[in-house]
């Protein structure tokens, strides 16, 4: 479980393939306090360590993760927002992000606005997913590459968030662009709701 507050960006140093799996290496400010079996989050999907090098921490994403992500995109110098699972007696500062990605989106247009950033996305997501909670609502919570925020505009394939300096420099959105893909997990609660609306 994650909270969506992101805690580095964190540098990918090697990518190895291995039949329908991908080996990721990469460091970041905590690395030496890893261990293996940890839960990490990284651009929201979480993943094992399965192996510490020095400063460095290996995961493996396989082709269920590849397919439903950004992950498969990765290569070396890249950066990836990572967060460690969340601590249960802290506080939530961002909302509950399980680390499922749900689906990846496009980014269709960046606009700089007075200091802040917006980021517009679209995404396609089937109407039958959609009615199992797979979609965003004005001022609810999505998480994007890992980062919990709030949902300014949203459309039946798209939404749009605000960022301001401080995310914009300590994540991966000062590197994203135009047509970036990024992963993003819809609100766990929203999904509940549906649900149980269909019982």
């Amino acid at each position: 479980m994650f909270s969506g507050i992101v805690e580095d960006s964190a540098v990918v140093t090697g990518v190895r393939k291995e039949g329908g799996n991908v080996h990721l290496t990469l460091s970041c400010a905590f690395s030496g306090e890893l261990k293996i079996d940890q839960s990490v989050a990284h651009n929201g999907v979480c993943l094992t360590v399965v192996a510490i090098d020095g400063g460095e921490y290996t995961v493996t994403a396989m082709a269920e993760t590849l397919q439903r992500s950004n992950l498969g995109l990765l290569k070396v110098g890249d950066k990836v927002n990572v967060e460690r699972s969340m601590v249960m007696n802290g506080r939530l500062d961002g909302h509950i992000v399980q680390g499922h990605v749900d689906a990846t989106a496009k980014c269709v247009k960046v606009v700089e606005d007075d200091g802040s950033w917006r980021y517009y996305f679209k995404y396609d997501v089937p109407a039958a997913k959609a009615k199992q909670g797979y979609f965003t609502v004005e001022k609810g919570s999505v998480c994007v590459n890992g980062v919990s925020l709030t949902v300014v505009d949203s459309e039946a394939d798209g939404f749009s968030v605000a960022i301001i300096p401080y995310t914009h420099d300590h994540t991966n959105f000062g590197q994203l662009a135009e047509g970036g893909v990024v992963n993003i997990e819809f609100d766990i609660v929203g999904k509940y709701i549906c649900k149980m609306n269909t019982l």
